[in-house]
This record gives structure tokens, sequence and C-alpha cells, in this order.
């Protein structure tokens, strides 16, 4: 017994009820453990179809070699060159039966870059999965069998260095009169940060250059070196016919209006890749058509 205050304190009783609610409160439910490897007989690899380019997004190949049907939930890959995880697009299950192979989407996020960062690593797969009367949550390192990290990583990083020193953008557009030259225009907005200089722009599968030297040529020279001291927005007019009349070729564009950047960043000449919006694909396309004579 204790006295406080002139009250009597049965302490044992109070130690009793004390450890009677400590045992009747709920306990926080504890994660299973992520198994090394995944079960035996499932097998999976990370590509990248055409199809996937212009969403940014990749597709874990998973293979079933069992005699049960595997079910995949939730699908993370984690990998250095990434600044965060590749999750699965869509928030699903995939039943695949023995025997079968399913590519499960995961979209790209943006490429870590700096000094030191290149385009060697590993990718990490962990999925939630059901084999049979088993389930659980595995991991293991997967191939990229294509090689399709690498180049993007080198491409990304390029594309970041340049947008440090210049914001380029396709902005406005004039069909021309009929069987004249388009004109499209490039916009070259430096940061005041960074340095690069632009050499050219190529053609795409769907549009080439018309009116330099009298032909088409493959690449339009630029030859615009921007730095901290450039001047402002610069405007550069493209003048562009259509590369090839097939109406399927419109029909069916995918990459017809993503153009091709020549740039020199740190003295090193590569790529980046400029699209146009999706307002301004619909123009080029709608003028390539009545250009070649079978739009409406």
């Amino acid at each position: 017994m204790s006295r406080r205050g002139g009250r009597v304190v049965p302490v044992a009783a109070a130690a009793f009820l004390v450890l009677a609610l400590a045992a009747c409160a709920p306990t926080a439910p504890t994660a299973p453990p992520v198994e090394d490897g995944l079960p035996d007989g499932v097998t999976a690899e990370l590509q990248q179809g055409r199809s996937d380019v212009a969403a940014r997004q990749a597709q874990v190949v998973v293979t079933n070699d069992t005699d049960e049907t595997l079910v995949i939930g939730a699908v993370e890959v984690d990998d250095p060159r990434f600044d965060g995880a590749l999750v699965r697009v869509e928030d699903r299950e995939s039943s695949i039966g023995p025997g079968r192979t399913v590519g499960i989407r995961v979209q790209l996020p943006g490429v870590a870059c700096g000094d030191g960062m290149s385009g060697d690593g590993a990718s990490t797969l962990t999925l939630a999965y059901t084999l049979g009367d088993a389930s659980g949550t595995a991991s293991a390192v997967i191939d990229d069998p294509l090689g399709f990290i690498p180049p993007l990583h080198e491409r990304d990083c390029r594309a970041v260095a340049v947008e440090d020193a210049a914001h380029l953008s396709l902005g406005d557009f004039d069909p021309g009169g009929p069987g004249e030259p388009a004109t499209l225009v490039l916009s070259v907005a430096p940061t005041g940060r960074g340095e690069v200089v632009l050499t050219g722009i190529q053609t795409t599968n769907l549009i080439t250059f018309g009116d330099v030297g009298g032909s088409a040529i493959e690449t339009y020279p630029i030859g615009m070196a921007v730095d901290g001291e450039s001047p402002g927005l610069t405007e550069i007019s493209l003048p562009i016919v259509p590369l090839r009349c097939d109406p399927h070729a419109v029909q069916e564009d995918k990459r017809g209006t993503i153009f091709d950047i020549e740039v020199e960043v740190a003295g090193e000449p590569g790529e980046i890749e400029l699209a146009a919006s999706e307002d301004l694909r619909g123009e080029i396309l709608t003028w390539v058509a009545d250009w070649c004579g079978f739009g409406s």
C-alpha cells in the first residue's frame, strides 16, 4: 500500500491493471520478410519495346516455368541510375499460367546524374506473388538483355546538362503555300548557367529540311554556342517538307515529330531528343496529309 495526499493507493493492483491494459493493446503487424531470389521456376528481365518509349515506360517480363498459376501483385524495380523506383503502371494483379510469359509495364522516373555517375549499374526487382499455396514477396537482380538503360541514362543526363544551359522548344508553325516548305520555329532561351553548343537538328522518319542549297538535307546546321553571356531568346526558322507521302506513315506515326538535336556538352558530341507538343504534332501531321494530297 502507498499513501499519497491522504489517499491509499493499492500499488500491486495498479501494476496489475497496467500490465493487463498493455496485454490488450493491439500489436502492429510485422511485415513478412522479403525472400532472396524469385521462386524456383520463375524468371524475370527488364525490357523496353518501341511502343514503350514515348510513354517512358518499360516492361518487367516474367516467365512462369512451373506447373502452377503464378499471380503477380505489386512490382517495383530499384536502379541507381534512376532518381526513384520504377513502379507498376496499373494497380492490379497479373495471372501467368504454367509455361506462359507476361510483360508488366513499369513507369521510368527521371535519371540520376552527377559526378561519378555512369550508365553502369544493376536493376533489382521486388514483387509480391502467389504460386500455388505459397505467397510472399521476393527480390532479385534482373537483367536488361537489350541494354536500353545505359544509352537512355547517357541521353537523359545529356538532356539535363543542355536544359541547365538553355530551354529548347518547338513553337510557331506556318504551313506556307502549296508546294512550298513550311516553317517550324526552334526557340532557344539561355538560362545563364551552363554551356552548350547546338550544332544541328536532324530529320525525322517523316520530315526533312528543304530549301537549303536547293535540296533536302539530313541535318539542318545551327552552329549556336550558348553560355552565361548569351543574349535572350533566339528563334530559328526551320524550313521543313515531308520526307514521305504514304498515308500509313501519317496514320501510324509515333516518332515523326520527335527531332534529334546534335549538341556538344563539355566538348563531347551527342544528341538529345526534342518532341513537338501534342497540339503541334496534330498541326504538322495535318499539314503532311494536305501536302501529300490525302488530307480531308
